[in-house]
């Protein structure tokens, strides 16, 4: 049995504690979110969760309020090999620096967001179509997302993210998910 959905039921346990905690002041290094995501893509599916640290970089421009957050995340991949017979399990390790637009024209709970980050994918992913050359591999996203909840403290949103290793090393039949997240605010 996997002891991932143990570990992802932890740090969603954790999250909403801290999200109803009165701490007076959040340490520097502590996270500003905890996140869930689940996930899938044509042969395989992905569970992951993580945290976040907001950026003290903020702008207001003309299309909106720009700002970002650095995010690190653990995954679980599980694809299929052959026609349904085996399932080969990958973990995924990321750092990621996003950046976050609430756009001007837009109700101030909705935001986009975009990123490229590193990965690591062990051992080496593969399914019945695909099969990746390296464990190193970037990921990048876009999503659009809502903040809800007294003062926007929770987040739901819907992601599409594309790992490859950037032509790094051949084959790189890079892999596309669809995931859906939902973060809590500490």
């Amino acid at each position: 049995m996997s002891r991932l959905p143990a570990a992802i039921a932890l740090v969603a346990a954790f999250g909403a504690a801290q999200a109803h905690a009165q701490v007076p002041e959040r340490h520097a290094l502590a996270p500003s979110t905890l996140f869930v995501q689940l996930g899938a893509a044509e042969h395989a599916r992905t569970v992951a969760a993580g945290a976040t640290w907001d950026w003290r970089w903020k702008r207001r421009f003309a299309l909106g309020a720009a700002s970002g957050y650095w995010e690190a995340s653990i995954g679980r991949w599980s694809s299929d090999r052959e026609a349904g017979n085996t399932s080969a399990i990958v973990t995924q390790v990321g750092l990621t620096p996003v950046f976050r637009l609430q756009p001007a024209s837009w109700d101030a709970s909705w935001f986009v967001e975009g990123a490229i980050g590193v990965n690591l994918l062990l051992p080496i992913y593969e399914n019945r179509d695909k099969r990746f050359s390296t464990t190193f591999n970037f990921g990048d996203h876009l999503a659009v997302g809502r903040s809800f909840g007294s003062g926007g403290r929770h987040e739901v949103a819907l992601r599409v993210q594309h790992f490859s290793n950037a032509g790094i090393r051949h084959p790189n039949p890079g892999e596309d998910f669809v995931q859906l997240r939902y973060s809590a605010r500490l």
